[in-house]
């Protein structure tokens, strides 16, 4: 069995742009999209949600890319401007671990330059916050967790965790912000990595059901680890019988804030860099290294320290 679901949020094709590819980079850019579906395939990706920069060589490009890839793209408010379908798949509900987890994904039309930006051509975008709603009350049913791939930048995935209830997770993309300690809002988890492959976030949980809240195992960690402090302060004979009433309070306070988590669910989350410590997969390796000979090579991102 598969110990880890791989998902993106988008913006893995390209690097980010202000401006259309120039003609002559063109043929590059195109390689390196295709290089990057063959070693993501390589790497075990589960899913992918679409990312505005996704879009820099156009819809027929990135249909294209949705072709060559082993996994599905996902894209729930994203329509064909000519036939008014849906571009990519909208849902998918995968089997891992023996939960039912529902997948869809979102699309900011803030993140493009209006509608002079040649990534919109051809494409039409759903209101955001309708289609999650339409989503959660299509999956709620047949799935245990639902978890949005969201590309509307980190504050509007808090507005979205504000205004449609039922989303377990939202991992989030385009923002690009570290969130080691990820903010929970009305039951909804919601997560960044910082972008340009510096990072990889690995979010493990603990999961009962759909209906309990959500609560991060560091703050179990700090409410046991203060328990033990009173415990050995009230053992001790040099505390002073002035503060062990005190100790008893906080004591009791903590035992019962223990005792609300208990059969919540639980999850943690670890960020590790991706720096020379991880050995390149030999064939992404021989991939990179074709590239690099015919297009020469890019300056590699800083990991921060």
């Amino acid at each position: 069995m598969k110990e880890i679901l791989v998902v993106d949020a988008g913006d893995l094709l390209f690097k980010r742009l202000s401006w259309p590819i120039p003609e002559m980079e063109i043929k590059a850019a195109s390689q390196k999209a295709h290089l990057m579906i063959e070693s993501l395939n390589l790497s075990g990706y589960d899913v992918m949600g679409i990312g505005d920069d996704d879009l820099s060589l156009g819809k027929e490009f990135l249909v294209e890319m949705s072709k060559k890839a082993n996994f599905p793209f996902l894209c729930s408010n994203l329509l064909d401007g000519e036939s008014g379908k849906p571009l990519f798949e909208t849902s998918l509900v995968k089997e891992f671990k023996g939960l039912r987890i529902g997948i869809f994904a979102l699309l900011s039309p803030d993140l493009f330059q209006g509608p002079s930006d040649p990534r919109t051509k051809g494409l039409t975008f759903q209101k955001p916050v309708e289609v999650a709603q339409g989503m959660v009350k299509e999956l709620r049913g047949k799935t245990d967790l639902i978890l949005l791939l969201s590309h509307l930048g980190y504050q509007a995935d808090m507005t979205l965790a504000q205004a449609v209830s039922g989303i377990h997770l939202i991992v989030g993309g385009h923002t690009g912000i570290n969130l080691l300690y990820p903010p929970v809002i009305k039951d909804t988890v919601l997560l960044q990595n910082n972008p340009k492959g510096m990072y990889g976030a690995k979010f493990d949980l603990t999961f009962y059901n759909g209906e309990s809240p959500f609560y991060n195992i560091t703050t179990k960690r700090a409410y046991e680890g203060n328990l033990n402090r009173l415990n050995g302060l009230l053992m001790s004979k040099e505390t002073p019988e002035t503060q062990r009433a005190q100790y008893r309070t906080e004591k009791e306070r903590i035992e019962k804030s223990l005792q609300k988590l208990q059969g919540q669910n639980e999850f943690a989350n670890a960020m590790v860099p991706l720096d020379e410590k991880i050995h390149d997969h030999p064939d992404i390796a021989k991939l990179v290294d074709a590239y690099k000979s015919n297009f020469g090579e890019a300056p590699k991102p800083v990991i921060p320290k």
